[in-house]
């Protein structure tokens, strides 16, 4: 009888310190509970087939305050949302916010400290943060380490990027967990996180696959006044762990109560189309700030920009001839500056003759000479344009074409000196009527010691774009942190780069076939990516005899890319003289959409292929975009996603019959079919090939 009242007393408890929630489709699980000594743990299940085994939760602080501990559970709370809400730009029209959530109140027992922890379930998977309300003995504090665990079920295929708090700039890694290997990478100019005891560090989000066929991508959203999280790899135990990265002085973040975390995110499917198509990671953002949004624009645009990657012009007006007089002597032009007057006034009228938004100058600016790595505190001030570039007369040019100028700030990575500037260089692009900024932080972050990733630049670059929206004016950024949804509460942040871009092509080994394949699944995840796509002269040869590197693409997969790689600001990057020799391919991009109604996932497996159509918003047309890695593909996709009871002629761009990305890339070929919502049309892409095509309805 004891034995038995003994029982039902650690099955009362046990009941009292768990609790469980499912997803709305009841497909997905989440159990968390309490072990012994009060630490919060939580599992995954997902189709009852285990996703995250029994992992640890809490945050330890430097004052030596362990959260990950010594709780009970002092109250829960569950409910339930569903919305439609509307972006102002996307890969749709709406999106359905639909979770069961439940928030459990913790009290550490020996300290009265206070920690909640939220878990939110969609259909396509889960999220946590945590909570901290206010509170007497936790008011201002300072986070030391992070303890959020992902305890994976076995050895899957993982798609990774070695650990740098300064940079995401690499191509993918495709290896078993257990072979993740970050010592044998050779890193960017970020620092190189060597392994600990078996454990490497990695960045998220992190895409992975299951031996039993289950999609996994653990990620994070909308980080606000936190560091961008990094993940431990434990190879041995497949054990993944929270990794923060670190302000000038090892502090990782600063905060105040009532403050909350970031969200940390779990996808997971048996259908890899529900994984790249997901829009919780912007679900877990809070609504727009901005009240008129009307002027928040899709852009696509050309510039003068590859043709400096491509070493055509320079981005200084002086040359490095004179790189170390430049700061006490007059500027000498060097005859290869690519921003002069002249130049942009021809990217104009290329762009007004073949209906384009916007054309992007970049090094208009004086302090291009003495710019990078050398860590120098004020190299721009965002107003002055050298010499040869009249910014008055271009501006009245551009307007007289209707074009709009896209302005470039390259910070050098100096950023106080670009939060002193940010009011009057914002006023100096109102004054030309630049409503749209690409940004750039190339090099080491100043102030000194600080990161990318740290907490002190994701509040920068939020700024930047709160303090834009002041202005009316949109922002592209680049070198930034990967974005976590940010861009639903400010729209106006309209794109960034964050990723290994196509501009890597022109002067390193490049981006092998399939890098296009992968980035949907992780870096898109979290938001627009200007990846500049559209270079026909794919290989450098063309400009210098001497030289090898090519873009690892046919024409056509270049083409596919505009569908492929969402963003509602989008470069035709090639030169205007190469688009005038293919005029026939270059009308897709003409026609090409960058703002849609709908999106359909025909086919996806990360790493592999990826098919894709979308709908014009405000029209009728539809675009379809397939890709393919290394390997040449057959495939036969439905038209189902057209409207029934029309006609459309669809112009096919696809590879030609003997097209391959590294023997014969610029081999295509285009014909015209008329189908029908219930047709099919094969699709065959060659090695790092792809398939454009362009539906119109038929009247």
């Amino acid at each position: 009888m004891k034995k038995l009242l003994c029982l039902l007393l650690v099955l009362t408890i046990g009941t009292l310190q768990s609790q469980s929630i499912q997803s709305p489709s009841k497909e997905i699980t989440v159990q968390f509970s309490l072990s012994e000594n009060g630490k919060p743990n939580y599992s995954v299940v997902y189709k009852n087939q285990p996703v995250i085994l029994e992992s640890h939760l809490g945050m330890l602080l430097k004052d030596g305050s362990d959260l990950s501990s010594n709780f009970t559970i002092l109250d829960t709370k569950t409910t339930t949302f569903n919305e439609t809400w509307y972006p102002v730009l996307g890969e749709q029209s709406n999106v359905v916010n639909h979770y069961n959530e439940v928030t459990i109140a913790l009290n550490q027992t020996a300290s009265s400290k206070k920690m909640n922890i939220i878990f939110r379930v969609f259909d396509e998977g889960v999220a946590f943060r945590y909570d901290f309300p206010q509170q007497e003995n936790l008011n201002y504090f300072i986070i030391s380490n992070e303890v959020s665990e992902f305890n994976l079920t076995g050895n899957h295929k993982v798609f990774w990027l070695p650990g740098d708090f300064d940079s995401q700039e690499y191509d993918y890694n495709e290896s078993l967990f257990s072979d993740i290997n970050t010592d044998k990478i050779n890193m960017n100019n970020g620092i190189a996180l060597k392994s600990i005891a078996g454990k490497y560090v990695v960045q998220s989000p992190l895409m992975m696959k299951s031996a039993s066929n289950l999609y996994l991508n653990i990620f994070e959203a909308s980080v606000v006044n936190y560091p961008i999280m990094h993940l431990d790899a434990n190879v041995s135990n497949f054990k993944l762990k929270s990794h923060l990265v670190p302000n000038a002085i090892g502090d990782k973040a600063y905060l105040q109560t009532p403050c909350v975390s970031p969200w940390r995110t779990i996808m997971v499917s048996d259908d890899a189309r529900k994984i790249v198509s997901s829009k919780m990671i912007f679900n877990l953002n809070e609504p727009s700030k901005i009240a008129d949004v009307s002027w928040i624009k899709p852009m696509k645009y050309v510039g003068i920009w590859w043709e400096m990657h491509i070493g055509k012009a320079t981005w200084d007006y002086a040359g490095s001839q004179n790189a170390q007089n430049a700061a006490n002597s007059e500027l000498k032009p060097s005859g290869r500056h690519g921003a002069t007057t002249e130049n942009t006034k021809r990217y104009i009228d290329f762009a007004a003759k073949n209906g384009f938004d916007g054309v992007l100058v970049e090094g208009w600016n004086t302090g291009w000479e003495d710019w990078f790595g050398n860590w120098k505190e004020e190299v721009f001030d965002f107003v002055t344009p050298y010499p040869d570039f009249k910014i008055t007369e271009i501006s009245a040019y551009a307007k007289s074409k209707g074009v709009k100028m896209i302005m470039h700030h390259e910070t050098s990575g100096s950023t106080a000196n670009y939060e002193r500037r940010l009011d009057r260089a914002f006023e100096n692009m109102k004054k030309y009527g630049y409503d749209a900024v690409k940004t750039g932080y190339v090099g080491r972050i100043i102030p000194r010691g600080e990161f990318h990733d740290g907490q002190a630049m994701v509040n920068h670059f939020n700024f930047v774009a709160r303090r834009a929206a002041d202005y009316k004016i949109m922002v592209n950024s680049h070198e930034s942190s990967r974005p976590t949804g940010y861009n639903r509460t400010y729209p106006n942040y309209i794109a960034a780069e964050a990723a290994r871009g196509n501009e890597f092509n022109a002067w390193s080994y490049g981006n092998p076939p399939m890098h296009e394949t992968i980035l949907p699944f992780t870096r898109l995840l979290g938001g627009p990516m200007d990846y500049t796509p559209g270079i026909f002269e794919v290989k450098m040869s063309l400009y210098d005899k001497n030289k090898k590197e090519q873009v690892h693409t046919t024409l056509a997969k270049q083409l596919a890319l505009y569908v492929t790689m969402y963003s509602p600001i989008q470069m035709a990057a090639d030169l205007p003289e190469n688009y005038e020799k293919y005029p026939d391919a270059f009308q897709f991009i003409k026609d090409v959409a960058v703002d849609w109604q709908e999106s359909t996932y025909l086919e996806a497996e990360p790493g592999d292929y990826l098919t894709i159509a979308r709908k014009e918003k405000n029209g009728e047309r539809w675009f379809l975009g397939a890709i393919t890695d290394e390997n040449s593909r057959t495939t036969e996709v439905k038209l189902d996603f057209l409207s029934p009871n029309t006609s459309y002629e669809a112009i096919i761009y696809e590879d030609g019959k003997t097209a391959d990305w590294l023997k014969n890339p610029i081999c295509y070929s285009i014909k015209k079919v008329t189908v029908t919502s219930k047709s099919k049309l094969k699709l065959v892409l060659a090695s790092g090939g792809g398939t454009a095509i362009s539906f119109k309805p038929i009247k």
